[in-house]
This record gives C-alpha cells, structure tokens and sequence, in this order.
C-alpha cells in the first residue's frame, strides 16, 4: 500500500497540485493523510479543500482550519496570521466549513498516530527540540506518529530512554525499524527550512519505509495571488526563502 503523507498545504493551490503531481507520478497512492492546515496564510482555501476532498483523506484539524471555521481564538495568532485568517474565512463555502469544523484532533490507522501538532497538544504544540518530542512518547501507544504544524521536515527517534534527532533524507528509503519515531514531512504550502520546495512523504507499507521528497513550483503564482488578495507582504516574502 502507498500512502501519501502532506500537511499545512495552507491555501497553497500551486504546491499543492505540484505536489499530486509528484505523487501521481510514482503511481496513484491508495489513501491520503493529511496532518491539518488545509487553509490558511495562502490565496486559494476553498480550492485546496475541494481538491483535497477528492481523494477522499484521512484528515486531522489544524489550528488554522478551526479557527477560520471559530472552533479556537486568534488571539494567540501574530498579527499576519490572524489577518490572514479572517480573510480565509470569507473564502469559505457552508460545505468547506463543514469539512474543516467535523475534523478529528487526532487518528490512529494502523501502525501510526495522526495529529497536527503534538500527541499531547495536537492543537497548539510545536515539536521543534528533543526535549518536547520526549515528553511527547508516552502519550501516543503507537509505534509512530505523524506530526505537522512546524512545517519542519524531521525525524525524532527514542531509542534506550533518550531522543534521537534526525534528518529526514530526501528521495531516499528511510525504514521503519523496531524504535518507536515522530515523524513529519513538512509543509506543503509554506515550508520553513530554509527550502523553498514544497515537502512530503510517502509511506511504502511493502518496504516498511517513508520517503521524503521535495517539489518545485510556481511560487510566483501563488505569490501573485495574495497581492491580489490584498493578503500580508511578510506572507508573501517568505514563500520565497522556505523560512
């Protein structure tokens, strides 16, 4: 079985379809999961949740899609997110909301754990150290869990009572072992390594394997988009430099 693995695609239209296109382009992957943000910062919400939706995905909420649909505040957003997101709002259809507002926290398939923060705090959490993932493990009961939220590609494996951090390599098998990992693929539609690609995963279940890939795509669309939108400049600058 082949499942695809994305998050935060955030109203990313462009990295999103390049994304499907990559995919599609190693075959036409048996199930989706998706680690929430469907919306958010980008130009095109309605659309990603249309296109999303066909596939028919295993989805858990972000903090951007409940709180375009007021399941959660802004009030901890900074101020281009939270603008952002009043904007998002405006975008959506009752069928977009209520795709967003039903959304899990978190889901189990399998051998993996599904949430878009943390097992913990599957809302609010980021799992950027070694530390928090720690404190993370003994909250899920499966051997692996898939995060989002930093958009962030990383691995964190526990391994005799300690943490260890590790890349996540691209266009290579990264195989799933006897220790237990957090795993997440970065972000489709706003990376923040310093990469400017879209990132993904997918999961091989023949091999027992991930591989994370990078995508290119038209950036300057998308950019484009938002300037018409009238959506924040610093929103704008950043798809540029993945960061």
């Amino acid at each position: 079985m082949r499942i695809a693995i994305l998050s935060d695609i955030h109203s990313n239209l462009a990295a999103f379809q390049a994304v499907l296109r990559h995919i599609e382009s190693k075959g036409k992957p048996d199930r989706v999961w998706c680690l929430g943000d469907v919306v958010g910062y980008g130009p095109d919400p309605h659309e990603c949740i249309s296109l999303l939706q066909q596939y028919d995905p295993v989805c858990v909420a972000g903090n951007h899609d409940l709180a375009a649909v007021g399941g959660i505040s802004t009030a901890d957003f900074n101020a281009a997110a939270a603008r952002a997101n009043r904007w998002t709002a405006q975008q959506l259809t009752e069928d977009d909301r209520d795709f967003l507002q039903y959304l899990p926290l978190t889901l189990n398939d399998g051998p993996f754990t599904l949430v878009h923060g943390s097992p913990r705090e599957p809302i609010w959490e980021y799992l950027f150290t070694a530390h928090a993932a720690q404190e993370n493990f003994p909250v899920f009961a499966t051997a692996y869990c898939l995060v989002g939220h930093t958009h962030v590609p990383v691995v964190f494996e526990y391994s005799d009572n300690s943490i260890i951090t590790r890349d996540f390599p691209v266009n290579e098998p990264f195989p799933l072992g006897s220790s237990r990992l957090i795993i997440n693929p970065g972000g489709v539609g706003q990376p923040r390594d310093r990469d400017p690609r879209a990132s993904y995963a997918i999961y091989e279940s023949d091999e027992n394997a991930l591989y994370h890939y990078r995508v290119e795509y038209d950036i300057r669309q998308t950019q484009e988009k938002m300037e018409l939108a009238g959506l924040p400049e610093f929103l704008i600058l950043r798809l540029s430099t993945g960061n």
